[in-house]
């Protein structure tokens, strides 16, 4: 899909995508599939796909948006334990594992046991991993810029404020 964030808000304006949901008792079976179709989820997907295609073709094409954020919450926040990282990132514990030891194996992050609890391991940032970050930071929020580039300044903020409400879940 190349739809963009400004041609599906123009097209929720105009009537032609809803995001309301049909009154209980008057829909149709088709009025349910078609306010399902129009609903949340095939929205945030297609929002997802665009996401991914500007961040492959202007950010990095070898880092993902996941190891991004775990790179910079280390150097905005210094170390932590990699339990504490992973909720910090939104990241279960069967990606954040496999996602440190990727970072790890590229020279852009450091792994070892806390010396006081054996259990728990410590994950520092390299060098390495404080330069790419700096690098790639102004084309992450370029990204960000272009998805939200039909809407004004109010009307961002607010779409910002309304996705960390339900994502807060």
């Amino acid at each position: 899909m190349r739809f963009t964030v400004k041609y599906v808000y123009v097209l929720i304006n105009r009537g032609v995508l809803s995001m309301s949901r049909p009154k209980p008792g008057k829909s149709t079976h088709a009025e349910a599939l078609e306010a399902a179709l129009d609903g949340l989820g095939p929205l945030a997907r297609q929002l997802n796909q665009l996401h991914t295609r500007l961040w492959y073709e202007q950010v990095h094409q070898d880092l993902t948006g996941p190891q991004f954020t775990v790179l910079s919450l280390l150097e905005l926040h210094g170390d932590m334990d990699q339990g504490t990282l992973g909720a910090a990132a939104h990241l279960d514990k069967s990606t954040a594992a496999p996602l440190l030891e990727r970072l790890r194996g590229r020279g852009l992050l450091e792994i070892e046991k806390d010396e006081r609890d054996r259990r728990r391991k410590l994950v520092r940032i390299t060098d390495g991993g404080r330069r790419l970050v700096a690098r790639l930071a102004p084309g992450v929020i370029d990204v960000s810029d272009q998805l939200l580039e039909g809407l004004s300044t109010g009307e961002r903020e607010e779409f910002l404020r309304l996705l960390r409400r339900v994502t807060a879940r």
